[in-house]
């Protein structure tokens, strides 16, 4: 798929091509300043000899416009970059890069250049491709080691800066009063303009300089005469309706400046308590710099860090803390600044150090601030969890213990419980944890938040309460959105994909973890990005699509091994010994799931293939080693899911009660749901019976699992199951030659030929008794039959 500039660049080649051809060709780049179109450009003066290149058009002139029809028909090309207008000409639009697009630049250009910083100045450049190079150009030896400050604003020296200076001062006097205006006020449009000052020709003049975004603004901010962003707060002042907003305008333009910053941290206060966390950062953070006594100016900043980053904005937070931690030396104060940094780097950094110093942060809180140490406990055995390392979650886990006390309110109960319960399922304790994390499932129900139900999702995963893990983590995502904790989206995602797999519900899950990557690129949680691609590379495993989950699998390996993702990387091994299966490769499989230390918990999770991969290769003796643990916690938990894989393992194994254990397998395997895993068991079971000789047997099963993965779109098992049925003497797997049925009415059709009644299609199929009867309508009136007879008849 084609990225950013990589999609104008072909643009360019093809008109390019076309002129070569001899048919000429005209294209218009349209672009803000810095967003590559000179470099366009100059790739076209390099490719080809007969282009005419015109930077910077604001119109087209008669001339321009007799050479744009000269070039049809002829060996030359005319490129034309402008800002705005297309002219009525072909044209492609060079929109700013995404974050991801903007950090790879920034990689390219300073390779090794620390994440946090890169986002930093990608979220400065707001997309533009200049304002990248020109910031990653002025960066000194201090911010590039982490000593200093990112900038906050383009160098001045940069010729993007120069630019949109110079555009200022082209402007009239009325023009650039309403663009000071805008800069002082970042929530200002250009609509609140026209209405502020009734003055919609200047608003029109000044145009593009009142882009909302960060770069531009700031760039203004700076660069305009500071008389004139003065009198712009006093105006402000004077216009804008009693808040928060007018509050700020006011304090910098008078004297009272605490009596200001109480209103604004009140303000901000408020707005926490909404969930609106962009206008409490932006608050604390203005009350902050109003306030005098360094020590309640600490306080603050580190209460606007706090907000930024529930918002979702950690490298904004960041900054705010770089600030705050050099003006105090209070304890508390500091441990406060450890939980919010330890958040931070949970999300984007290495989670060791993070369950460090959130353990750090929770043991100096105990005595000052009970909940927030429980709250900074919490995200350590999480840190820890994403490392995989058993010996920091048991340290969690034993202080957890430790704080647990009689009366504890829920909240506080429920977070310490899971850690505990947590603790011993991944040291296989799982008598002790199953009714612990029974208990925090329980009180979810009475405790607000995301975060609870975030615990309570993972607990009813681990004990295998699919369905109610999947309600938990739903129930997460709506809640932190509706309560405006952006940071925790990401994370509840990557349980309602998981529950959603245990499942066997293979769109929601992929449905959720696309969404969570999506989420958690747009925030920077790079951490959680890499567990939402690992996630995905599963799912295309499990359906055989092996391609694609290398490609997941190779995007994800590099930041697992950077930052050491225990978890996702033991999700990434599992994912790739799938495709191992896949492709026929079970003793790589099984030394990939074997030789790997990873993350205990997952190991266990995955012994079901490990079995698989074990009889495949000859070494039954090691999948009976994996497949013991993974009995105990399906046993212990009671998981019909589990269960049913648990059973086909031992089919798999066994010699003479094979067929008990593998029709067990497909009785829990329907009764709890699970299609995809039915069909893979039944397929499993159909080469078992083929290769005994008992091929009728074995053409019973292997037609429900041919059926059951075209449902899913699961191409590779569908060509597999078909090729089973071919060697067990039955061709009637082959697709039916009718355009006119869609591949669920084909299914359907097959099964009615078969003799299968409209329950038993339904029951096979995972449909309800309705459905079918609606799809065979339509197959009767597609195919001009009245009847059962009739169609059997016509299939035949």
């Amino acid at each position: 798929m084609l990225r950013g500039r990589d999609r104008q660049r072909v643009a360019v080649d093809a008109v390019l091509q076309r002129a070569r051809d001899g048919h000429g060709g005209v294209l218009v780049l349209r672009g803000e300043p810095g967003s590559g179109k000179s470099t366009l450009l100059n790739h076209a003066r390099r490719s080809y000899d007969a282009v005419l290149c015109v930077d910077d058009v604001d119109s087209l002139d008669d001339d321009l416009g007799q050479l744009a029809a000269d070039v049809i028909g002829t060996r030359a090309a005319l490129l034309i970059a402008t800002e705005e207008e297309s002219f009525g000409l072909p044209s492609v639009v060079l929109d700013p890069l995404d974050r991801a697009e903007s950090l790879l630049v920034l990689h390219d250009l300073l390779p090794g250049l620390p994440s946090a910083l890169a986002v930093d100045l990608a979220d400065l450049a707001c997309g533009n491709p200049l304002a990248l190079v020109e910031l990653a150009a002025s960066l000194t030896s201090d911010q590039l080691g982490g000593t200093a400050a990112p900038p906050d604003v383009l160098p001045r020296t940069s010729s993007l800066r120069g630019r949109l200076l110079a555009r200022f001062e082209a402007l009239s006097a009325r023009a650039r009063h309403v663009v000071a205006l805008a800069a002082v006020d970042e929530e200002l449009t250009a609509e609140d303009l026209a209405r502020l000052t009734g003055d919609v020709a200047a608003v029109t003049e000044a145009g593009s300089l009142l882009d909302p975004r960060r770069l531009v603004r700031s760039t203004l901010h700076t660069g305009i005469p500071t008389a004139l962003r003065f009198a712009a707060h006093a105006e402000l002042a004077a216009l804008l309706p009693p808040g928060p907003r007018r509050t700020w305008h006011l304090a910098v333009t008078g004297r009272e400046g605490d009596e200001h910053a109480d209103s604004l941290a009140a303000g901000a206060e408020h707005a926490r308590r909404c969930g609106d966390f962009a206008t409490a950062a932006r608050d604390h953070d203005r009350a902050a710099t109003l306030t005098t006594d360094p020590e309640e100016k600490a306080r603050r900043l580190l209460r606007a860090a706090a907000d930024h980053w529930a918002h979702g904005a950690p490298h904004r937070s960041r900054a705010v803390l770089r600030t705050a931690v050099r003006m105090t030396d209070t304890r508390e104060l500091k441990a406060l600044m450890d939980l919010v940094v330890g958040g931070i780097d949970l999300g984007e950094s290495l989670p060791d150090v993070a369950a460090d110093r959130l353990m750090r942060a929770a043991r100096t809180l105990v005595g000052a601030q009970r909940e927030l140490a429980v709250a900074a406990l919490g995200f350590a055995g999480e840190a820890a969890n994403i490392a995989g390392d058993p010996r920091r979650y048991a340290a969690v886990a034993e202080l957890a213990r430790q704080l647990r006390q009689d009366g504890e309110p829920p909240a506080t109960r429920l977070t310490l419980d899971h850690l505990v319960g947590m603790s011993a399922t991944l040291d296989g304790r799982h008598h002790e944890a199953l009714p612990v994390l029974r208990g925090v499932v329980d009180l979810a129900d009475q405790v607000a938040g995301p975060q609870a139900r975030i615990w309570a999702s993972q607990a009813a995963y681990v004990l295998g309460d699919a369905t109610r893990s999947y309600e938990m983590a739903t129930s997460a995502v709506t809640v932190a959105r509706e309560s405006g904790y952006t940071v925790l989206v990401p994370w509840a995602l990557v349980y309602r994909a998981l529950s959603a797999l245990l499942l066997d519900q293979h769109t929601a899950a992929l449905t959720a973890a696309t969404e969570g990557l999506h989420a958690a690129t747009a925030i920077g949680q790079h951490n959680a990005v890499v567990d939402h691609l690992t996630i995905l590379a599963l799912l295309a495993a499990l359906r055989g699509d092996a391609d694609t989950a290398q490609r997941r699998i190779d995007a994800a390996t590099e930041h697992i091994t950077e930052r050491g993702l225990t978890r996702p990387g033991t999700f990434g091994a599992w994912a790739s010994a799938c495709v191992d299966l896949a492709r026929d490769r079970p003793a790589d499989a099984l030394d990939r799931l074997r030789l790997n230390p990873g993350h205990a918990g997952i190991k266990v999770m995955a012994a079901p293939h490990v079995v698989e991969a074990a009889v495949a290769c000859g070494r039954p003796s090691t999948g009976d080693r994996a497949l013991q643990r993974f009995e105990r916690w399906a046993g212990i938990t009671g998981s019909t899911a589990r269960l049913a894989l648990s059973h086909r393992c031992r089919g798999l194994l066994a010699s003479g009660t094979a067929d008990e254990h593998f029709e067990e397998a497909i009785r829990l395997h329907r009764a709890s749901g699970t299609a995809m895993e039915l069909a893979k068991t039944e397929l499993l079971y159909g080469n078992r019976l083929r290769r005994g000789r008992r091929p009728k047997a074995a053409r019973e099963h292997l037609r429900d699992a041919m059926l059951i993965f075209e449902s899913y779109q699961a191409d590779h098992w569908v060509a597999r199951a078909r090729a089973e049925l071919r060697a067990a003497g039955d061709a009637t797997g082959e697709p039916l030659d009718h355009p006119g049925l869609t591949p669920q009415q084909e299914q359907i059709a097959r099964l009615v030929a078969e003799g299968a009644t409209n329950r038993e299609i339904a029951a096979r199929l995972f449909l309800s008794h309705r459905t079918v009867e609606h799809h065979l309508r339509n197959i009767f009136a597609r195919l001009g039959v009245r009847s059962r007879v009739e169609l059997t008849r016509r299939l035949g």
